[in-house]
């Protein structure tokens, strides 16, 4: 539970596809206090080091593709109120440049990726957790949108990632988190999701 010289951390986590930049942000929208977005998706080892499947294909959906260590390190630097600088990870897309990110700190954090409770040592340090969740065809066909243009994916490596990669990372590596989240946030397309719990949970927290 955070004091009131403390941020309070949300963590908010949900499978490729669920919809969590889009939640992102619309709560930092509807959020009166400024917010830091904390992304695993900056984390990722270099490529050089990333798992490789059975095809010669990296593996970016598993929790070892993260360093959590200096995500951890970056989370604490900021909560005491420390500035941090990252590199932006573009997934080996030569179309785009990496950028570098300064982060300040805020009264509230948002720490956010696909494992971000699969991790204890994260889990712990979250005054709130998060699921996104959404069906797994809006799911995919999320997905592709994005990868065709963000990471220079085809359509044909997209649908093997999701069969071989994300799916099962998804069973195994986020699926059992979910109940145990203090929010479960349905995400679907052409409707904004409801944010009502996440917003009285924060003013309720924030009271205290």
């Amino acid at each position: 539970m955070p004091s009131r010289n403390n941020p309070l951390i949300i963590g908010i986590c949900g499978g490729s596809g669920s919809g969590k930049t889009y939640l992102l942000e619309l709560l930092t929208t509807q959020l009166e206090q400024e917010v830091c977005l904390l992304s695993q998706d900056h984390y990722y080892f270099p490529l050089e080091l990333q798992q490789k499947d059975e095809r010669n294909q990296v593996n970016f959906d598993l929790p070892s593709a993260i360093d959590q260590q200096r995500f951890i390190r970056d989370l604490d630097a900021i909560s005491l109120g420390k500035e941090i600088q990252l590199t932006e990870y573009t997934f080996n897309n030569p179309a785009r440049a990496p950028r570098k990110l300064r982060l300040k700190p805020a009264s509230i954090i948002i720490a956010e990726g696909l494992f971000i409770f699969h991790s204890a040592a994260v889990r712990k340090r979250l005054d709130i957790k998060v699921f996104v969740e959404v069906d797994e065809a809006t799911a995919l066909e999320r997905r592709i949108k994005r990868d065709l243009v963000e990471r220079a994916y085809t359509e044909e490596m997209i649908r093997y990632q999701w069969k071989h990669h994300v799916k099962p990372a998804y069973e195994q590596y986020l699926l059992p988190y979910r109940d145990s989240a203090d929010l479960i946030i349905q995400n679907p397309p052409n409707r904004a999701p409801d944010l009502t719990k996440l917003m009285e949970t924060v003013i309720l927290i924030q009271s205290k």
